[in-house]
């Protein structure tokens, strides 16, 4: 029978949850890295038992550490990021000129091939490629060196690239999505990137349909239809069809367009997943109900998923990059909040259980389906 391993991170350590397919019974490791911010950690698709995972200490600062059985143990791997061949500054919160700083990594994204290639997302943003299993790192500095690098400025949690989608149909394919810049696209592998915004319009910026300068919470896609992108915007749910060129909103009958983690079913590449939020001051569910809305028409139409979840007296946020699914016959879709729980559907949302309710504050939630 298959199995699933869910991987936590958390503000005070990392934990990982198993479950056999029926996803019922869970065993719950952890904390790992206890007291330190783990921002993400995420599993290699090629060799499921290498996990990589970002821990941050604003004390001690920031750590890249590998595992290669499963999280049973770790090592930390190289953790030197330099930014390379790109001087300069960016725009501070008040507009003025800020130089580039690196702070976190906030988001690792094991290549879908090679167990040893991964990429990092980091605050001050930029992506940055390892070859070697994490031991060395380099900055695609293209990124930020497309002439729109100076223009950036941070969201109200930093500048932060916290997305990265590689196309499993086009090795020279990848997306970004930096908050608050935007969307970018490179098609050569990561050496030269464009922004993909043209039908975002953001009301807080001085031109709302600028190239750059929307704050995008989170892009999610279904790898048999890469062309097909789902972004979660600071407000707005929005859909392209042909690969960020042009976007739509899709936010349709939603009781709010505000919110953070987005993502798509495993075998229904049209069913989305969104977890609205009252508004971007108040960063939890409308009337204290937390509803997972589902759309199986590619965003037109939405239905409130509520059974199992509190619908009374919650006040909890779900994090960008703590929606995931899993690729079981019957898909499974997971998610964490600032409260310190992590739910599971095994029936693709109709239906809600807690795995575990009592975690530090969850930051990121992955899913790894296991044979």
């Amino acid at each position: 029978m298959s199995a699933v391993r869910v991987l936590v991170g958390t503000r005070k350590g990392a934990f990982v949850l198993t479950s056999d397919g029926k996803r019922e019974r869970w065993n719950v490791n952890g904390p790992h890295f206890a007291g330190w911010e783990i921002y993400h950690l995420k599993g290699s698709p090629v060799e499921p038992n290498r996990l990589y995972a970002s821990q941050s200490s604003a004390w001690f600062g920031q750590l890249i550490q590998r595992s290669d059985d499963g999280g049973e143990t770790w090592a930390p791997v190289g953790n030197q990021f330099a930014y390379e061949g790109v001087p300069g500054t960016h725009q501070w919160y008040d507009g003025t000129p800020h130089p580039w700083e690196f702070a976190r990594v906030w988001h690792l994204e094991p290549s879908l091939t090679d167990p040893d290639t991964i990429y990092a997302g980091v605050e001050d943003a930029a992506l940055f490629r390892s070859t070697d299993g994490g031991l060395t790192w380099h900055e695609l500095a293209g990124l930020r060196g497309h002439g729109s690098g100076p223009a950036w400025q941070p969201g109200a949690g930093g500048m932060c690239l916290h997305t990265i989608l590689l196309d499993p149909s086009d090795p020279d394919r990848i997306f970004t999505a930096i908050s608050a810049a935007g969307a970018f696209r490179s098609d050569d592998r990561g050496e030269t990137w464009r922004p993909i915004n043209r039908g975002l319009r953001s009301e807080q910026i001085p031109d709302p349909t600028a190239e750059v300068g929307h704050c995008v919470h989170r892009i999610a896609m279904h790898p048999s239809r890469p062309a097909v992108l789902f972004m979660q915007k600071h407000w707005d749910v929005m859909r392209s069809d042909d690969a960020g060129d042009s976007w739509q909103e899709v936010s349709g009958n939603l009781p709010t367009d505000f919110g953070f983690a987005i993502d798509v079913h495993a075998h229904e590449p049209l069913t989305t997943y969104v977890v609205p939020i009252k508004s971007d001051s108040e960063h939890f569910p409308l009337e204290g109900k937390l509803r997972v809305y589902r759309s199986r028409t590619g965003g037109y139409e939405w239905e409130a998923l509520t059974e199992g979840l509190p619908q009374r007296n919650c006040y909890v946020n779900v994090l960008r990059d703590a929606m995931a699914v899993d690729s079981l016959d019957s898909c499974g879709v997971y998610f964490g909040t600032t409260g310190g729980q992590v739910y599971v559907s095994a029936d693709s949302g109709d239906s809600w259980s807690p795995i575990v309710r009592d975690l530090p504050a969850v930051l990121s939630v992955e899913v790894q389906t296991l044979s």
